[in-house]
């Protein structure tokens, strides 16, 4: 009370009390703000990392670049700072991350940088944990992502080449680069920030499409303020042609060749090396075997890179999820594309849900060499639960859904999802897009493989058959009159990788043939299944009772998860289902399919609150009316990646 005397106040005792008392609260909630904050790394901003001699310096002292790969679209908010304290745990001193074009424009000149799609709160985690960044902006990132992270609306241009110089692709990426990069400028190392290096665009030996290209997306990084280390990453073959002057040029593998690091060598001598991309495992896609990649044949690889004084960065250190309907496809060859699986588990060494694997603490000790302070402890497991099943309660026909999509879209010829005129004509991106016209024969039904990627066939509502790259002719059953045919066509992901981007295009791309004449007049609904439609149809009185009638096919069913304490993370499974998306709470958990390998779909406890919860399936052809929960995930039979 002498420091108010000094200042001439004179307090009540009572005043006093109630002074001391208001000091005190607020001693106590400083405390509880600050005591469980991470401790940000401080140092002076002279000079940032270089790459001026053999090995990284960072502020003039040798930097060793022990990297790993964490999307923040592929986890969920609420757990971001649990994998980067896990990925520091690990002895791991940088995080990557890509940025989804796709996600963060859904629409031409519509951008989305909050919430789940926050950039700018990702690297400021980073940042407060103490982790570097190297950020690979794109354009086209690759990742497994439908189109490589490129948005479907480019392809509404009938003439569009993307990754070129083609105005209309150079046009976009300049207008998406003046929103991004505005964001990322304030994060970079000479900021004050934790990005100490930007790669210029990714993998483009493997493309090559334009040599004008690469040198016009370092200057669009450039000139919009990037100041940082720039590089570049391809495999060993596209290293002739995916460099860039003045850009680091960074090697992509699995398995350690001499031979590659020798030519890495000689191309860039007296620079540092490093693996941008070490794959710590493989992807998964629908019909095949789940890849693991073991971890006795990974340590030795990583121990090799280290000992060669070579950076590294996992790819991927913690893989996530692809939820919604984000996975892409794989191109192989000449053949038909191969869809990916929701999830991205990667086989790395933190698992999709986050939980420590046999990897993670192989690799643990070998990072902490690395390290003159012992490492942190690791961060608490996440808890989980097998919540009891649960049975479906209603369900609502797809035909009466319809009433709930944006308005039917006629057109004699047939119209790609990417060209319909929805979403303030940016055409649909993702989903299921329904094609009707009116028939009078029976017949044979020909694709002409303009199907992308794969259609159920009705006539007057009823199932005829699957039309797809392998099935492309149908007998169309007799019948009198006109009938409706009726063909729900899926967009099962578009090729993340290769020449083919261009031809990326869903939907019916061309004729379809019945007894080989082209059929006209189209009524055309967009089903995306965005949430705004998810939550329409939730609150319509249109759901029938399973007790009332057996369910149609397609449709949609609903059941409640009634949670009782704090949620926790959990699996559902569908072992009695065939095809179709799992909703939660209006979010789209991802795409599920009997022919596996994937048998179960991540449910994220933070998605989940306390009493009920809504769950809505979407399934094309059979239901047991139950819906399973497991504490752990099934992603099927495994195999050795090759």
């Amino acid at each position: 009370m002498e420091i108010l005397s000094m200042f001439g106040l004179r307090l009540s005792l009572k005043q006093r009390y109630c002074l001391l008392l208001c000091v005190a609260v607020g001693a106590i909630l400083a405390y509880r703000f600050t005591r469980n904050r991470p401790e940000v790394v401080r140092m002076k901003r002279a000079e940032g990392l270089r790459a001026n001699s053999s090995q990284f310096t960072l502020e003039g002292k040798p930097f060793h670049i022990l990297g790993g790969s964490i999307h923040y679209f592929r986890v969920p908010r609420a757990y971001w700072e649990d994998r980067l304290l896990k990925m520091k745990a690990c002895g791991l001193n940088t995080l990557t991350t890509y940025v989804p074009w796709n996600m963060h424009e859904p629409e031409r000149g519509v951008f989305n940088f909050e919430d789940q799609l926050d950039l700018e709160a990702y690297l400021r985690l980073a940042a407060s944990l103490g982790l570097w960044v190297i950020l690979r902006p794109g354009p086209y990132i690759c990742a497994e992502w439908d189109l490589g992270g490129l948005p479907s609306w480019l392809l509404r241009d009938k003439n569009m080449k993307l990754r070129t110089t083609y105005p209309g692709f150079t046009d976009a990426v300049n207008s998406f680069f003046n929103h991004l990069i505005e964001k990322v400028v304030p994060h970079q190392y000479s900021k004050g920030g934790p990005i100490i290096a930007v790669q210029v665009e990714n993998e483009y030996g493997s493309y090559a499409k334009d040599d004008k290209y690469m040198p016009f997306i370092k200057e669009s990084l450039l000139s919009r303020g990037i100041s940082e280390l720039l590089l570049t990453s391809d495999n060993k073959e596209g290293l002739k042609l995916g460099g860039v002057k003045g850009a680091l040029e960074t090697i992509n593998f699995q398995k350690l060749n001499p031979k590659d690091i020798k030519y890495l060598d000689e191309i860039q001598p007296h620079k540092p090396k490093m693996v941008m991309e070490y794959w710590s495992g493989w992807f998964d896609l629908w019909g095949d075997l789940h890849h693991v990649y073991p971890a006795e044949d990974m340590l030795p690889v990583v121990t090799e890179i280290l000992k060669l004084n070579m950076s590294i960065n996992l790819y991927m250190f913690h893989g996530g999820t692809n939820f919604g309907f984000m996975s892409g496809a794989f191109a192989v060859g000449m053949s038909a594309p191969k869809a990916m699986v929701t999830n991205y588990d990667y086989d790395a060494p933190l698992s999709e849900v986050g939980d420590y694997t046999t990897k993670y603490h192989l690799l643990r000790n070998v990072f902490s060499q690395y390290h003159a302070q012992p490492l942190t402890v690791l961060p608490p497991h996440q808890d989980r639960r097998a919540y009891q099943p649960v049975s479906i309660q209603q369900h609502l026909s797809l035909w009466v859904s319809l009433q709930f999509t944006d308005k039917a879209f006629k057109s004699e010829r047939p119209v790609s999802m990417e060209n319909l005129p929805v979403n303030n004509n940016n055409g649909q991106s993702y989903g299921y897009t329904l094609y009707e016209t009116t028939i009078s024969s029976e017949g044979t039904l020909n694709s002409k493989n303009n199907i992308r990627d794969r259609a159920l066939v009705y006539v007057d509502k009823h199932f005829v058959g699957v039309l797809d790259y392998k099935t492309q002719e149908l007998a169309v059953p007799y019948g009198k009159g006109k009938r409706t045919l009726s063909l729900l066509v899926e967009n099962c992901g578009r090729v993340n990788y290769g020449k083919t981007l261009d031809e990326q295009r869903k939907g019916l791309v061309g004729d379809i043939e019945l007894n080989k004449n082209p059929l006209r007049d189209f009524v055309i609904h967009s089903l995306d299944m965005k949430p705004g439609f998810v939550n329409r149809l939730e609150g319509t009185g249109h759901w029938i009772s399973l007790r009332q009638q057996r369910p149609s096919f397609p449709g949609f069913f609903q059941a409640k998860l009634y949670v009782n304490s704090s949620p926790k993370d959990t699996f559902i499974k569908l072992p009695g289902w065939g095809k179709g998306v799992v909703f939660i709470n209006g979010r789209n958990l991802g795409r599920y399919w009997s022919v596996g390998p994937q048998q179960t779909l991540y449910v994220p406890g933070p998605w989940l609150h306390r009493g009920n919860n809504q769950v809505t399936v979407f399934e094309e052809q059979e239901t047991d009316g139950r819906i399973q929960f497991s504490s752990s995930p099934d992603y099927g039979m495994s195999v050795d990646v090759q």
